[in-house]
Formats: structure tokens, C-alpha cells, sequence
């Protein structure tokens, strides 16, 4: 079996992510490139610096006009908003990959599902009353619906949708593949109905679902780089792998897939590692193999809900890298800050930058800058760099460190 070093294995990570390697343009074909290597773009309604999947693709091809990605999601229709790993953005050409969730949804045993599916049948009303508006005169807004006169049977929870009864009808309506985002409004969603989203070329034959966990499997493989069957299974279409290692054994089979070992100072990590035999020659390429200096790394920062880090235990074991977010950790509590952004320099994440746009002064604010104990000294001014070209990409005119809060080795720079 192969032997791989986690710093190779890091670097294919970051090559297949689109982190390191020759840039993708900053134009809608380059950002349909990195959305075909990842497979989802995560969602989350954050703006304290940008929206997160704006930053997954600013970290990969440098600042980029927002319009572009607009015409990709509500002109061209390339990509569409669905359940991925989370709620994200993800390409129409994968339909088919998502296509059964929707045709089963909210089929299953768990609680939540059963609960749904209960509250679903109590309020028949309601779900006809939105798809009849949106029939009639969709696109439209949530706040546009209303409830008066139906009665639904209010939505119990104990977190924040408790009583949401038109926004969580639309989250099951979307689920279940009846409705989609049509547009949105700032961070409003404006929905309509799927068959006036989806454009007519979208892919729409009924696979296997054996067929379906074979090409999702492949997908999620080869956004990691390397993976065993648990991090793969958490990856692109998290929790949708029914038989995973069947189909993982068929693939091993077939050669489409083949096992490798992670050796670090002569001890194996646990656990089976895959590779794609599309990513073969990536390993063996010079650019990989050989020093910093030659496989065009990149330092730049990156999203809390960034695809290469949404696995919290992977980044740990792979990078030594231990992020939390700290968004509902009380003020006081916070060891790094609300919405933090990890430092990736070349091949390692070196640091925390605590950033906050202030968009009426068009400053970008630094309120700290963090560096793990063994970041290089001389990766300030790359740092720095990184720093710039996110307020580039954001339009701040000016950037407003806070210098109590860097690192004093790369206060200069800072």
C-alpha cells in the first residue's frame, strides 16, 4: 500500500479544494470551476464580514465582482440553493444527486423527520395556500404570505423557528423539492415554484440510488483529496451515503478508487484512506511533491463554514488545527472573537484574524490578529497581503488595526 506524509496529503487536500495550484479567474467561469471542484457552497446569514460562501470562493480566486456570481445563481440558473452538507448553493448539473432527497422528503424515522411529517398533515391548508400565491403570482417574498384565517397548528421548538409556521412550511416545501429560491433580497429569499427555476436543460433522470451514492461518494473523495469513509460520508451530501462501504469496496474494485496509508515519524494514522485514481498523477506531479516554493501555494484567509474545514475533526487531525466558532459564546468568554477567519499560509494554518467590516466607513476594522505558536516569523507581510486583498474584495478604502491585538512578530508588517 502507498504511504503518504500528512504534509502530502495536506497539499492534495489544498489542491483539490482549489487553495494552492494555478488560480481560477476572477470571472464566472472560474467561479463555476471551483463550484464543480467543491460541489456545495455553504450558506449562513453572517454578514459581520461577508456572506460565507462569498468568502469561500473570494479565498480561491482573490476579490471578484459579486455579479458574477448573480448570474450564475439567478440569470444563468448554473447553480441553485438546496441541502447539500448544509443549506448551500450547489450546481444544477447535480440535480440528479439531489433529486432523491427532495422525491423522499420527509420520509424516514428520525424524530425531526416524523415530527415534520405529523405538522405537514395538520396543516394542509396552509402548505395550499402558499403554493397556490406562488402559482398565482410568485415570485415572492415570506413576509409577502400571510397567515391569517388558516390556523395552522403552530410549529413547536425549542430554538429560534418556534412559531415560524409560512417560513418553516417553505423550508419543507424547498426540501421536498416543490419550491426553490427564486432570487433574493439582500438576505431575503424570494421563492417560486421549482418547475419555473429550474432552466429546461437541468439533468433530470431518476438514478439508482446506488448510482446516486456512487457518483456523490466520488464527488466528496475528490474535494478532499485524500479520506477515509467517515469524512467522506460527512462531506458534499453529508448523511446521504446509505451502504457507503459497499459501494467504496465496488469502487477499490473497479479502480476508480485505491487505498493509502497516512504515515507521520513511523506510526500510521487509524482508519482506511481512499484516494481518487483522477488524482493520481497530483501526487506524483513535481509541483505537489517538491518545496513550498514550487507547488504555487497561497496565503490567504478563509470562512468559518469553508468546505476545507467544516470538518472540525479533520482539520484537527490533518492540519493540528483547533477551530471552534464563538459566535454563541458569551463576549466575555471568547478566546479569539465572534467571527474569526483561520490564516492559511502555503500548507498550514498559522493563525487567526478577527475581522469586521464597517461598511458606512468603508473600513475594514482588525480587531486581532492570532498566530499558533509555531507560525513562521517571516509570514507577516504574507499575511498582511492576505488581509489587503480582503478589504479589496469587500471595497473598504482603508484597514484600521487594532496594534494591541497582533502578533509581535509580524507587528511590522501589520
Amino acid at each position: 500500500m502507498t504511504s503518504y506524509s500528512p504534509s502530502l496529503a495536506r497539499r492534495l487536500a489544498l489542491a483539490r479544494q482549489r487553495l494552492a495550484g494555478p488560480q481560477p479567474p476572477a470571472n464566472g467561469s472560474g467561479l463555476m470551476e471551483v463550484a464543480r471542484d467543491l460541489g456545495c457552497l455553504q450558506l449562513d446569514p453572517i454578514g459581520v464580514v461577508a456572506r460565507s460562501h462569498q468568502l469561500v470562493l473570494f479565498s480561491r480566486v482573490g476579490p471578484y465582482d459579486l455579479a458574477h456570481l448573480d448570474q450564475l445563481l439567478w440569470q444563468e440558473r448554473s447553480l441553485f440553493e438546496y441541502w447539500a452538507h448544509c443549506a448551500s448553493i450547489v450546481l444544477t448539473e447535480d440535480y440528479p444527486l439531489h433529486s432523491p432527497m427532495m422525491r423522499a422528503y420527509p420520509s424516514g424515522d428520525s424524530v425531526y423527520r416524523q415530527r415534520a411529517r405529523e405538522w405537514i398533515a395538520k396543516n394542509q391548508e396552509l402548505r395550499r395556500y402558499i403554493l397556490n400565491r406562488l402559482r398565482r403570482e410568485g415570485p415572492l417574498l415570506s413576509r409577502d404570505l400571510e397567515e391569517d384565517g388558516l390556523y395552522p397548528k403552530a410549529w413547536v421548538s425549542t430554538g429560534w423557528t418556534s412559531g415560524r409556521n409560512i417560513s418553516r412550511m417553505l423550508d419543507f416545501l424547498w426540501i421536498g423539492g416543490k419550491i426553490m429560491v427564486a432570487g433574493r433580497e439582500g438576505i431575503q429569499k424570494r421563492w417560486d415554484l421549482t418547475e419555473r427555476v429550474l432552466p429546461e436543460w437541468t439533468p433530470r433522470e431518476r438514478l439508482p440510488e446506488r448510482e446516486v451514492v456512487r457518483r456523490a461518494a466520488q464527488r466528496s473523495l475528490r474535494a478532499l483529496g485524500v479520506a477515509t469513509p467517515r469524512q467522506i460520508q460527512y462531506h458534499f451530501t453529508r448523511g446521504r451515503y446509505p451502504n457507503l462501504n459497499r459501494v467504496l469496496a465496488d469502487l477499490e474494485a473497479e479502480g476508480r478508487i485505491k487505498r493509502v496509508e497516512i504515515r507521520d515519524d513511523g506510526s500510521t494514522w487509524p482508519g482506511e484512506w481512499y484516494i481518487h485514481t483522477d488524482d493520481w498523477s497530483l501526487i506524483t506531479n513535481h509541483s505537489i511533491t517538491q518545496s513550498l516554493n514550487h507547488w504555487e501555494p497561497r496565503t490567504t484567509l478563509l470562512s468559518p463554514f469553508d468546505n476545507l474545514i467544516c470538518d472540525r475533526k479533520r482539520t484537527q487531525q490533518l492540519f493540528n488545527f483547533d477551530y471552534t466558532m464563538e459566535i454563541y459564546v458569551p463576549k466575555h468568554k471568547r478566546k479569539y472573537g465572534y467571527y474569526v477567519l483561520p490564516i492559511l499560509h502555503g500548507d498550514r494554518l498559522i493563525g487567526r484574524v478577527d475581522p469586521e467590516m464597517d461598511r458606512e466607513r468603508r473600513a475594514l476594522r482588525v480587531n486581532a490578529v492570532y498566530a499558533e505558536p509555531d507560525a513562521p516569523k517571516a509570514a507577516g507581510g504574507a499575511v498582511a497581503g492576505a488581509i489587503e486583498d480582503l478589504a479589496a474584495f469587500l471595497g473598504a478604502r482603508e484597514i484600521l488595526y487594532n496594534s494591541r491585538r497582533v502578533p509581535a512578530a509580524w507587528k511590522r508588517s501589520l
